[in-house]
Parts: C-alpha cells; structure tokens; sequence
C-alpha cells in the first residue's frame, strides 16, 4: 500500500496502536514546540533575557522540524507493516 494511507493505519489492532502511539507523541511535540516559541516571544520583552529566548526559539524549531519526521516515520512503519504476507510468499517462491 502507498504511504499515507488510510487504509494503513486501519489494517487491523496493532496498526492502530502505532498510529495511537505516533499521535500521541505528535501531539507532544507540537505542543512542546508551541509552548517553546510562548515563552521565547515573551522573554524578548526583555533584553536580558534575549539569549534564552533564541535558544527556546531554536529548540521550538526543533521540535517543529520533528514533525513531519515523525510522520515520514508513522507511515513508513505502517506500510512495512503490511509486507508480512508479501514476504512471507517471496520466501516460499
């Protein structure tokens, strides 16, 4: 199956506990990302504290950029979970 499938991710209930999981952990980081660039805006209202708040701005990106990583990963994992029967029929073959 192509990734980015629904059909995917609805195979059957191992499949829908990884994409649980992988949501989970997506939810996380998009959270994590959001709380880091609130307190990185607010702390440039002071120049002192304009270091820390680069650096909060820089692991906000971070954690942006894990984003789509984690999809890529979700999905790619999903489809490899699908092979079992094809491998199993290219073995005997």
């Amino acid at each position: 199956m192509p990734l980015f499938s629904h059909e995917n991710r609805e195979r059957n209930h191992e499949t829908r506990r990884v994409y649980a999981l992988f949501e989970l952990v997506y939810t996380f980081v998009d959270f994590a990302a959001a709380v880091c660039f609130t307190i990185g805006s607010i702390m440039f209202f002071w120049d002192s504290l304009m270091f820390v708040a680069t650096w909060f701005f820089t692991v906000g990106s971070v954690f942006f950029m894990a984003k789509p990583t984690l999809r890529l990963v979700r999905e790619v994992k999903l489809a490899a979970m699908g092979d079992d029967d094809d491998l199993a029929d290219r073995y005997r073959s």
